[in-house]
């Protein structure tokens, strides 16, 4: 890569918008340029996008952050590329997307995955991938498509995860980063590569061919083609790494690379992990997968149970507050802080379960509140919405505890709830931790400028990188005073979400009918 070219851009492809931001080598932002993406619900647990309106996603913001920063694309020392994990991206053996691309919020294979849980099926490839089988992984998803969709499943050339078929798309060049393969339930973690067990065992031995050549996140694996650089505005021959799994890339922003920080993700989903020598293989853990840095695990619990489900109760709940913000030219979150911050911790409160999107209790869980009485007012509402989420997070950073070789000395929030001051001391408070917050407005993006860097030689590694280029702007102190109040309100948090676990199968059933 040429030393003069000393602009790294960062795409970051998430479960509903589309970033591009252009970093300087010690990580300073110059512009960030996004745009939201649809996702499209046919039926009750599906979750698609458009491929083709993605990669014309990619290529506005793109653009859009060239012309924003006026920096020359000749002056783009490559690109780095990020995406949400799980879901699944085909192209066809015509040239096109075989069919949509699947979210990692769709939850259409949740059989399946109860199923394998049941007969054992599991267990037996938990021994080779150490991850428990989530019906968003690219291995469930294949197993549905061979059932209800065999022309698909017969189309497909390549199996993608997001970001690889964007980088597909920009390069032409088919490879797989292993920080997201490994991951879909495909990779035997032991060898750190595809497994033919895996494949027969899920019976699905056909995709083995169309699994592209492993690559690893610093990793040059083509440049910007001509056909792309018109459509994208990037000069054809701009180098393009592997790039990462967007948590992975969020991590590395955060400067999680020692095995006492926990990364936590308050987006659409709940992501909470921490990396370490060697996988958890006692099955306290839902997903062990290979971080960024060689030879180093990223140790996660997710679900699709955070931010997002704020976002929906104010869209479909109080709509007025958005109009209202719009009109006053303000911002609605910091509209919803002043509100919740007018009620005290210690208030009886409703209870809030974060499953619009899905749900870490139940398979079949949904979003409810509990326990609202004449007396609450919408603050008391929203703040149960607050909390409902960061109990939920605290419910995945718990399981995480159990397998760590060395406790947590303070937690990296990223994610829509990192920008309210507020719900970061929630965070401390409720999980008991220090909360620190970066100055990288757009982590996914910061991570992947972060591997651009070691690809060109500016850092010697990933973790050097990461030192240099993360910043931390704010700590909030857990507050000993609200201990007792949220300790209580999160056993009875999670003694709900128990007693209701029995319904689930019944109420889906009757949603189904």
């Amino acid at each position: 890569m040429n030393e003069q070219k000393k602009y790294y851009l960062g795409l970051d492809n998430g479960g509903t918008t589309t970033k591009a931001a252009l970093f300087t080598p010690d990580g300073k932002e110059v512009a960030v340029a996004r745009v939201d993406t649809a996702s499209i619900t046919v039926q009750s647990d599906f979750a698609e996008r458009d491929m083709e309106e993605m990669w014309r996603a990619n290529c506005a913001v793109i653009r859009h952050v060239l012309a924003k920063s006026g920096v020359q694309n000749t002056d783009i020392a490559g690109v780095g590329i990020c995406g949400h994990g799980k879901g699944l991206y085909l192209w066809g053996k015509n040239g096109k997307p075989v069919r949509k691309g699947i979210l990692s919020s769709d939850n259409r294979a949740y059989e399946y995955s109860a199923r394998w849980q049941k007969d054992g099926t599991e267990q037996k490839a938990f021994e080779l991938s150490c991850q428990h089988v989530l019906a968003c992984q690219p291995v469930a998803l294949l197993v549905w498509l061979r059932d209800h969709e065999s022309d698909s499943y017969a189309d497909i050339q390549w199996v993608f995860e997001c970001k690889d078929y964007v980088r597909f798309r920009m390069t032409g060049k088919a490879c797989a980063e292993l920080t997201d393969y490994s991951g879909s339930g495909l990779i035997n973690l032991h060898t750190n590569s595809y497994d033919p067990a895996l494949l027969k065992l899920f019976g699905i031995e056909a995709v083995a061919d169309k699994l592209p050549p492993l690559c690893r996140s610093s990793d040059v694996c083509g440049v910007v083609t001509e056909e792309a650089a018109k459509e994208c505005g990037l000069a054809a021959g701009t180098p393009v790494i592997g790039g990462m799994f967007d948590i992975d890339s969020c991590a590395l922003a955060a400067g999680v690379v020692d095995e006492t920080k926990l990364i936590v993700v308050a987006g659409t989903w709940s992501i909470n992990g921490y990396i370490a020598a060697d996988p958890v293989t006692d099955g306290s853990v839902r997903m062990n997968s290979l971080f960024c840095i060689p030879g180093r695990y990223f140790i996660e619990e997710s679900s699709a149970t955070s931010a997002g489900n704020l976002t929906w109760v104010v869209q479909e709940l109080f709509p007025e507050l958005i109009e209202k913000a719009e009109r006053n030219n303000e911002n609605v979150y910091k509209r919803l802080d002043e509100t919740v911050a007018s009620v005290l911790p210690y208030e009886h409160l409703p209870l809030y379960l974060p499953f619009v999107m899905g749900s870490n209790a139940h398979p079949n869980a949904k979003a409810c509140f509990l326990g609202i009485s004449a007396s609450h007012k919408r603050a008391h509402v929203l703040r149960s919405v607050y909390e409902g989420i960061v109990f939920c997070h605290r419910v995945h950073i718990d399981r995480l505890a159990v397998g760590a070789q060395k406790p947590f000395s303070v937690v990296r929030l990223t994610g829509g709830a990192a920008n309210s001051p507020l719900w970061a001391q929630m965070f401390a408070d409720i999980l008991g931790l220090p909360v620190e917050i970066t100055d990288a407005h757009e982590a996914g993006a910061l991570g992947c400028a972060m591997a651009v860097s070691a690809a060109a030689g500016d850092s010697p590694s990933l973790a050097a990188a990461s030192e240099k280029m993360c910043r931390i702007v704010a700590r909030f102190e857990p507050d000993v005073r609200n201990k007792n109040a949220y300790d209580a309100r999160y056993a009875l948090y999670k003694k709900a979400a128990e007693f209701l676990n029995p319904l689930w199968d019944d109420f889906q059933k009757t949603a189904a009918r």
